[in-house]
C-alpha cells in the first residue's frame, strides 16, 4: 500500500511542477504595467525597458508627423501629459480617428532613453454626455487636479 501513496505523491508533484512551469513561462513575457504619465516621469530609470501602457493626454500643438522613406509608414512624435508631468512619445503606424490635440490616450510600448517608444496608440472616444470642451486640467487621477 505504501507504493500506491508514493505513486500518487510523485504524480501530484509532477503535475504541480508542470503547472507551475507553464504558468511561469506564460506570465514571464506577458506582464505589462498600466501607469499614468505622472507616475512614471519622476523616476524614468525605474521604468526603462519594462513593457507598459501609459495613460495621459496629447499636449495641444505637440503632434508632429512625417512619412518614413525607409518603412513607408507615417511616424508620429507628440508629447503626452498627465497632472503636470509630460513625456515625448514616438510611434510609427496608423493612429485612430480620435487622436488629436487634447485627446485622452493610452500608448503601449517601452521607455527608451527618456522617451516612450510606442507600438500602439489608443485614443479614448469623447463621451456623448460630456460637453465638448476638452479636458480642463489634463489630469485623470482623482485628487491630483491642477
Amino acid at each position: 500500500m505504501s507504493h500506491r501513496y508514493i505513486k500518487i505523491g510523485a504524480t501530484s508533484l509532477v503535475l504541480v511542477l508542470a503547472f507551475a512551469g507553464l504558468l511561469w513561462s506564460t506570465l514571464r513575457d506577458g506582464v505589462e504595467y498600466y501607469k499614468h504619465v505622472d507616475e512614471v516621469v519622476p523616476d524614468l530609470s525605474k521604468w526603462t525597458g519594462k513593457p507598459m501602457q501609459l495613460h495621459g493626454y496629447v499636449v495641444p500643438g505637440s503632434i508632429q508627423k512625417r512619412l518614413s522613406k525607409e518603412s513607408g509608414r507615417l511616424e508620429y512624435r507628440f508629447k503626452e501629459i498627465n497632472c503636470g508631468q509630460e513625456i515625448d512619445v514616438y510611434y510609427a503606424g496608423v493612429v485612430p480617428d480620435t487622436f488629436k490635440d487634447g485627446a485622452e490616450v493610452v500608448v503601449k510600448g517601452e521607455l527608451e532613453g527618456g522617451s516612450f517608444h510606442s507600438t500602439e496608440v489608443m485614443a479614448k472616444c469623447p463621451s456623448k454626455y460630456q460637453a465638448n470642451t476638452g479636458p480642463t486640467n489634463l489630469c485623470t487621477r482623482a485628487g491630483k487636479a491642477d
